[in-house]
C-alpha cells in the first residue's frame, strides 16, 4: 500500500479544510515546496496536490505551485481542482503533473471525460469519487447526486480507468477514522482496481486497517500536519 500525502493549496499556501468547508480552513505552511521536499526526503514517492482555489473558481489557479514542486522534486504528482477544459488539462500536464485528478467533471460531463480518456489514455488520470452515504457528491461537496458510487466506478472502469480514490465526505478532516466498511465493499466488487482510500485517517492503526482490507494506496492530509502520523 502506497502512502500518498496531500497538499491542499489556497493562495499558494498549504492548508486543510474540514469537510470541504472553506470557512473552516487552517494554514499549516506558507511554502508547499518545502513540505513536498520534506516528504521526498523521508522516502515518499507520490503526492496528491489539490488546487482549492481552482476547485472554487472552476479553472486551474495554482499551477505555479505544481510547476515548482515538479521542477524541484522527483515526486509523482497527481493534481486536481478546477480542471474543466482541455486547456486546463494541458496546463496541468505541461506544469509537471503525472496524473490529472478528475472529480465533478466525470459526474457532470461524462462525454467530455470519456473523450479525454480516449485521447490521453486512462493512465493519465486519477478519478476521484466523493461520497455521502454511497452516493456521489459534486461541486465541492455542496451537492449530493442520486448516482451510486458503484455504478459511477463501473462506468469508468469499463472505459479503462485503473486508479480511483474515494473520499467519504462525512469523515474528511475530522480524524475519526476511515470508512473501512465502504472501502471493503468497493474492493470486493472491483478486485482488480488500484483503489486508494481518502478521508478520516487519524493514526497508524488506520493505515494498518486499510492495508489489511486490500487498499492499494491511501491519501493522508490532516493526520500528517497535526502530527498524528509521522512521515
Amino acid at each position: 500500500m502506497v502512502l500518498i500525502p496531500a497538499i491542499d493549496i489556497i493562495n499558494g499556501k498549504c492548508v486543510r479544510l474540514t469537510q470541504g468547508d472553506y470557512s473552516q480552513q487552517k494554514i499549516y505552511r506558507e511554502h508547499p515546496l518545502e513540505v513536498a521536499k520534506e516528504f521526498e526526503a523521508a522516502g515518499i514517492e507520490r503526492l496528491h496536490l489539490v488546487d482549492l482555489d481552482g476547485a472554487k473558481a472552476g479553472a486551474v489557479q495554482n499551477w505555479k505551485v505544481l510547476e515548482e514542486i515538479a521542477t524541484h522534486t522527483k515526486l509523482v504528482i497527481d493534481f486536481g481542482g478546477g480542471i474543466k477544459t482541455e486547456s486546463d488539462l494541458n496546463i496541468v500536464f505541461n506544469s509537471g503533473a503525472a496524473l490529472a485528478t478528475i472529480g465533478s467533471l466525470a459526474v457532470k460531463s461524462p462525454l467530455v471525460f470519456s473523450e479525454w480518456i480516449a485521447n490521453y489514455g486512462a493512465d493519465k488520470f486519477l478519478l476521484g469519487a466523493d461520497v455521502k452515504g454511497e452516493k456521489i457528491a459534486v461541486s465541492g461537496w455542496l451537492e449530493t447526486t442520486e448516482i451510486s458510487v458503484f455504478d459511477f466506478m463501473q462506468q469508468y472502469i469499463d472505459r479503462g480507468m485503473t486508479q480511483i480514490f474515494c473520499t467519504d465526505i462525512s469523515k474528511d478532516g475530522k480524524l475519526e477514522g476511515p470508512s473501512l466498511e465502504l472501502y471493503q465493499k468497493i474492493i470486493t466488487q472491483f478486485p482488480t482496481l488500484h483503489f486508494i482510500a481518502s478521508g478520516g485517517v487519524s493514526c497508524m492503526e488506520d493505515l494498518d486497517a486499510l492495508k489489511a482490507i486490500g487498499c492499494s494506496g491511501v491519501i493522508v492530509g490532516k493526520a500528517i500536519y497535526e502530527g498524528k502520523i509521522k512521515i
